[in-house]
């Protein structure tokens, strides 16, 4: 099944190349108006008297090539289809609407395609008359016997160098010349764990599960070998390996870290850190990325490229630009760190013997442990069946510190606080954070001289001003909240836990959930359960009494 988004297949690339003009920050940008089947975008403010710089190729390597036009790069890109070279005939209504006396440039990736259709075009557009200068990109090493090198992520970086020597008004020549030196200076191996999803077909699977491809192209091609591993460390340091091979000794470079479109930014943190710590690392002064330059629709993978530096080109890729494409660069480092304050924890509470409030204690943590299985089956049938053993966990801590008499047991406001703490920590998801809200806030409650059910009626708000929760919500604040409130009204502790039983009870006719897993149920599913939560409110309550 296609997993790509779009209406018309016919359509997308046109589509796209709307998107690009109608988000373009500087609103610099339109399409050249010569034929529905020429896509050629251009910058709107170009007067011909500079160096017009021309690249493009096949859509799908988004931003390249259309968010690399504009001032200090591109004056236009050709589009083609996806994947596909342009036409001579796009190419050329390219070259003639944007080229003065200055000349123009064609900057082209080391396909077959975008070397025959670009090279033809400005071969007739030097019969027309106009100043027309070829290079062609070819940084990738992966392949180091193939006497045409393809042309990869080193490309935006052609394009930031010779863009910056035309906006500064140099020659043809010397836009040229300063290309071609970044072109031999620069190398680029890429790796992916699995190519892309081309519109209204499915993904090649070619590449198993827990392995990874070495050098694949950014159309998808196959690469020059497949490695037992999807391992971050191992695989930079194969890659960045090969990179260093490529230098020359103590040669200082500029690293590119470029996503072909499917890797997570977690990843590409990963991924940086991994090749600054290699042996590459050391050579590495500047950094461009990690970021998507040049992808390959949504290729699981990424490309390195390095640049060997000259103060030009680090001049050239310093110069202010107006790109929705490009990445400045930045001085390579290490992390810093600035030193921070510890959270203060509260203070060791003193044991303390209370007879009557350790046997409250005991009676509430041992219900919730012997109550583990029922209510994880009763979670399994709205929720995903941790709701037991979650609870289970808070009590077994609590319990583990009675029995080593390690509670505040005469100090209510102080054990309050303690259990609040250790619930946070021992207690799994929200349930654990959500309890120990409560008990902290009855025991800030305590401190100022409130009464316990008071107190702990007022933890149950903070603890549904957090957690989002109301009565008729179907959660535990629906046995909690009336409990409480007996308790407070001065009633006897069976007539709480009658009233906790007959909140636990409404919740077995309640449709829908307005908070937790059983939030996502429909109506079908909650029927007739009672929820988890409550049912152990009602049975802590009905085991106090």
């Amino acid at each position: 099944m296609s997993q790509f988004f779009f209406n018309d297949k016919q359509h997308v690339v046109n589509e796209a190349i709307e998107g690009a003009l109608l988000s373009t920050p500087w609103a610099n940008l339109s399409r050249l108006e010569v034929g529905e089947e020429i896509r050629v975008v251009v910058r709107n403010d170009w007067d011909k008297n500079k160096v017009a710089l021309i690249s493009g190729g096949g859509s799908g390597h988004e931003p390249a090539h259309v968010g690399f036009v504009g001032k200090g790069m591109l004056t236009a890109a050709v589009c083609g289809d996806i994947f596909a070279s342009p036409s001579v005939d796009a190419v050329l209504s390219a070259i003639i609407n944007v080229t003065g006396e200055a000349g123009c440039l064609l900057i082209v990736k080391n396909y077959t395609g975008d070397r025959l259709n670009f090279g033809l075009a400005a071969e007739k557009a030097k019969n027309l008359g106009y100043k027309v200068e070829l290079v062609m990109v070819k940084d990738d090493i992966a392949l180091p016997d193939n006497p045409q090198p393809r042309g990869l992520a080193g490309t935006a970086l052609i394009h930031k160098i010779a863009g910056a020597a035309a906006e500064a008004g140099k020659s043809l020549t010397d836009v040229t010349a300063i290309a071609n030196r970044a072109i031999n200076a620069t190398s680029s191996i890429g790796l992916a764990f699995a190519t892309c999803h081309l519109p209204g077909e499915d993904r090649d699977e070619r590449v198993k599960a827990g392995e990874s491809e070495l050098g694949m192209g950014i159309h998808g091609e196959p690469g020059v070998s497949t490695l037992p591993t999807q391992n971050s460390r191992e695989i930079v340091d194969t890659m960045t390996g090969k990179l260093l091979e490529n230098l020359p000794a103590e040669k200082k470079v500029l690293l590119l870290i470029n996503n072909l479109g499917g890797f997570s930014m977690l990843e590409m943190g990963v991924l940086t850190r991994e090749v600054m710590a290699s042996a590459l690392g050391d050579r590495i002064t500047h950094l461009v990325g990690p970021a998507t330059l040049v992808s390959a629709l949504d290729m699981k993978g990424f490309s390195l490229t390095t640049l060997q530096l000259e103060a030009d080109f680090l001049d050239a890729l310093q110069a202010p630009v107006e790109t929705s494409g490009w990445q400045p660069l930045r001085v390579a480092g290490a992390a810093q760190t600035i030193k921070g304050e510890r959270v203060a924890r509260l203070p060791d509470a003193t044991p303390s013997e209370n007879a009557a409030v350790g046997a409250v204690v005991s009676s509430v943590s041992q219900t919730l442990v012997d109550l583990e299985k029922a209510l994880n089956d009763l979670d399994a049938k709205v929720g995903d069946g941790d709701t037991g053993s979650t609870f289970a966990a808070g009590a077994r801590k609590v319990q583990q510190e009675l029995k080593a008499n390690r509670l505040p047991l005469n100090q209510p406001a102080a054990l309050l606080a303690l259990v609040g703490e250790q619930l946070a920590t021992v207690m799994g998801g929200s349930s654990g954070v959500l309890m120990s809200i409560l008990f902290t806030a009855a025991g800030q409650q305590l401190e100022q001289g409130e009464k316990l059910p008071q107190a702990l009626l007022a933890g149950l708000e903070q603890m549904k001003h957090y957690g989002g929760a109301q009565p008729g919500d179907r959660t535990l604040v629906d046995a909690l909240q009336p409990a409480l409130e007996a308790l407070v009204a001065g009633k006897s502790l069976k007539e709480a836990a009658e009233a906790a039983k007959q909140g636990a009870d409404a919740t077995t006719q309640m449709n829908a959930a307005k908070a937790g897993r059983s939030s996502y149920l429909n109506q079908e599913s909650l029927h007739g359960v009672k929820d988890p939560g409550a049912y152990a409110v009602e049975q802590v309550f009905a085991n106090l009494v």
